[in-house]
């Protein structure tokens, strides 16, 4: 299966208790340096929007609830696994 020798990515929005939004934020760039790609603070029903690479390999399950959810003053998080990415054609002129 051609999916288990790339590089997955996931896109994860996270829930923080009120008023740690910023420290989670640090937190989670702390923890996940290897794997954190993007972060983002967000309005709306979640706080942060993370954008994660993780090995082949690596169980995107586990790796949200072992790793992530785990660090202090998350609450709630909602994970949508990326399939291919898409990027603008450069400009030929």
């Amino acid at each position: 299966m051609t999916s288990d020798y790339r590089v997955r990515t996931i896109f994860v929005q996270i829930k923080c208790r009120p008023g740690t939004a910023y420290k989670v934020a640090d937190r989670v760039m702390d923890a996940l340096e290897d794997s954190i790609s993007e972060l983002f603070s967000t309005s709306g029903s979640f706080d942060l929007l993370a954008k994660f690479r993780i090995e082949p390999g690596t169980d995107p399950g586990l790796f949200v609830t072992e790793r992530l959810q785990t660090i202090e003053d998350i609450v709630d998080t909602y994970t949508i696994i990326g399939f291919n990415a898409y990027t603008p054609r450069a400009d030929p002129a």
